[in-house]
């Protein structure tokens, strides 16, 4: 393969890393210290309020994360996979980066941004491109529950009901919200998502978060590989997602800095 054919190859498959912001989302193992967990035994018992207390009791610990992470894309038209290298500190900021530094995104509570040095262009704004890609609004810690196996919203701050079905807890409002249509499922092992769904049904928009297991990870519990799959339309776009070689709290940088001379992109230029 010539040198002009293995870039077109690589611009393919990074025309998906504009969607990486949106698909973050960790699942973690590491070679040594990690081991899949056993699925539990739901309990019809437990109340909406017992589950949405253990799902939070049971929130990961740990100040930095870093690792690898293996993406499968697909949206119909393309499918591709990449390997990345991750970080993440707590509250503060995600960092992902393509082989060679070809690619970068840099995520914190203020900002989203990412560059592709295939093509020298770049995009920095707020999270309005990752709320147009998923179809709802999100900020930096939506993203990061989502990331760590959370509730994207508040579980709190409604009234749910409960119920068992293929056994996981059954989340949903007791009042509709008013846009969109939610439902969460809570997997009975260690209380972390099993899946959440977000629709909206006026604007044909469904988004499907599936974590497929769970791992132990330094007696913490991280997701083990998550399935995003986003609809709008008859259209529709699946990823996947696996972490590799994780470890946990150690002393972190996030080298990023837009290279000079390069285009920015606006926010249709990104989608």
């Amino acid at each position: 393969m010539d040198r002009r054919n293995k870039q077109s190859e690589m611009k393919q498959k990074l025309k998906i890393f504009g969607w990486l912001p949106v698909v973050l989302f960790f699942a973690l193992q590491s070679c040594k210290s990690t081991k899949t967990i056993a699925e539990g035994e739901a309990s019809p018992g437990l109340s909406a309020k017992q589950v949405i207390k253990r799902h939070y009791r049971n929130a990961p610990e740990f100040k930095t994360v870093v690792g690898r992470m293996k993406v499968d894309y697909d949206n119909g038209d393309m499918s591709q996979g990449v390997n990345l290298s991750f970080r993440m500190e707590k509250d503060k900021a995600i960092w992902l980066a393509a082989t060679m530094n070809m690619a970068k995104v840099y995520i914190t509570p203020e900002r989203v941004s990412f560059y592709n040095k295939l093509d020298n262009t770049y995009f920095d704004g707020d999270f309005s491109y990752l709320s147009s890609v998923l179809g709802t609004e999100l900020d930096f810690e939506k993203v990061q529950n989502l990331l760590l196996g959370g509730a994207i919203y508040d579980l709190n701050g409604s009234a749910y009901t409960s119920r068992v079905v293929a056994n996981s807890y059954e989340l949903k409002p007791t009042e509709s919200m008013a846009l969109l249509k939610v439902l969460f499922r809570v997997e009975p092992a260690n209380f972390r998502m099993a899946g959440q769904m977000l629709s909206d049904p006026a604007k044909g928009r469904m988004l499907r978060i599936e974590y497929k297991s769970y791992q132990l990870v330094d007696k913490e519990v991280f997701p083990d590989e998550i399935g995003i799959s986003v609809q709008e339309g008859s259209r529709e776009t699946n990823i996947d997602i696996r972490y590799r070689n994780v470890e946990f709290n150690r002393d972190l940088s996030f080298p990023y800095s837009v290279p000079r001379g390069y285009k920015e992109l606006t926010l249709e230029d990104a989608r």
